[in-house]
């Protein structure tokens, strides 16, 4: 029985430091408080028979839980004088037994699988205590006769939470009376002196429980401020690029309030040498010379003949209605259109005009006009 003891403070002292590796923040004092009542039975474990000897038990207590495995109260409890032990008659009251002392628990459940930052459903504690235990003598005259004694106690606790603050028990535990008055032989964990007693109660526990927080990490610490320190960074850059944006905007304001207040200028250009540029028209799809546009050409065969040393630049060109790459190659057909018309009709020899296609024509305004072989007279 000794080794159940030291056991059962090894228990405790493995919760107390498993519950200061928890990350759960310290409750004020006034946390974690519990009161209760019990009611139950208790029996002798030797001499009399287990239901024979039986009466019931009601009982109190105050406890407070220190860390989420480790708490600590005191309980009172007391026999109602029913039943007769080891052919003893009744007391002169109505109890002929109470217990008054201090007891600790330790909750397994978080011992061994950790607290989970709320209260569990269901948990079960292992108990020990150890107080004032009392019997009070049949003699209703002298009570001198009463028997006081040491008594120990060992159980577990069932307990049923049935919210954050309600808890509803079932407390099997074993009490040994472990000298004194009550033995007058065996002293100690003696299975003649000891009671089984199992009792059910409900408590109400005060204030908020245990809290969980994030441990402090200087390393993640540390790796958030160098992020905040890149932030400032990249915020610095950002004003700085907001800046060189504003004034380059700025300037550019300058720039156009000074063209606004410019006076406009009037530029006039006198080309006199239309004489040396002829234009030949052509319809839509087509590089086929029209009659209409047959003085053109004539114009150029003319002045050709009358300067033997000039020469003439053909550029064809079409209008961008229509497929491009047809356009591309119509181009170039209405400049060979026009130099073969020199050629044959006129006599103009062939090295002294050069024919080329400019694709698609962009000079006027009105589409149609682009479908033109320009014809560039040189003077010479």
């Amino acid at each position: 029985m000794k080794k159940t003891i030291i056991a059962a403070a090894a228990i405790a002292s493995i919760g107390a430091l498993s519950a200061n590796a928890q990350t759960v923040e310290q409750p004020s004092f006034g946390d974690n408080w519990s009161i209760g009542i019990e009611g139950g039975v208790t029996t002798p474990m030797s001499h009399n028979p287990f239901f024979g000897g039986m009466r019931p038990v009601i009982g109190l207590h105050l406890g407070k839980q220190l860390t989420p495995v480790v708490g600590v109260g005191v309980e009172y409890n007391a026999a109602i004088n029913t039943s007769n032990w080891a052919g003893r008659i009744h007391s002169s009251n109505a109890f002929d037994q109470q217990y008054l002392g201090l007891y600790g628990t330790a909750d397994l459940f978080n011992l061994f699988g950790g607290y989970q930052c709320r209260v569990r459903p269901f948990t079960i504690e292992a108990m020990i205590g150890a107080g004032w235990g009392h019997y009070f003598y049949a003699d209703k005259v002298d009570a001198s006769n009463d028997w006081n004694f040491f008594a120990t106690r060992a159980g577990l606790n069932f307990n049923f939470n049935v919210s954050e603050h309600v808890t509803i028990a079932i407390k099997p535990y074993v009490s040994w009376g472990m000298g004194g008055n009550f033995s007058h032989s065996d002293v100690g964990f003696n299975i003649n002196n000891a009671t089984f007693n199992v009792l059910a109660g409900v408590s109400y526990r005060f204030g908020d429980g245990f809290k969980c927080v994030r441990p402090y990490d200087q390393a993640e610490v540390n790796a958030l401020n160098a992020q905040v320190n890149q932030l400032r960074g990249d915020v610095d850059a950002a004003v700085a690029g907001l800046a060189a944006s504003q004034a380059e905007s700025a300037a550019l304001a300058a720039q156009l309030a000074d063209c606004q207040n410019r006076a406009p200028k009037v530029v006039k250009e006198v080309n006199n040498n239309y004489s040396s540029v002829r234009f030949v028209f052509f319809r839509i799809g087509s590089s086929k010379i029209t009659s209409d546009q047959q003085p053109n050409i004539e114009m150029i065969a003319d002045y050709m003949k009358h300067h033997p040393k000039s020469k003439v630049v053909i550029k064809g060109y079409a209008s961008a209605d229509g497929n491009y790459d047809f356009n591309v190659k119509l181009a170039k057909n209405r400049a060979e259109s026009v130099k073969n018309a020199l050629i044959s009709k006129y006599k103009i020899p062939a090295d002294r005009i050069t024919a080329e296609g400019e694709g698609i024509g962009h000079m006027f305004k009105e589409e149609s006009w682009n479908r033109v072989s320009i014809c560039t007279l040189d003077e010479d």
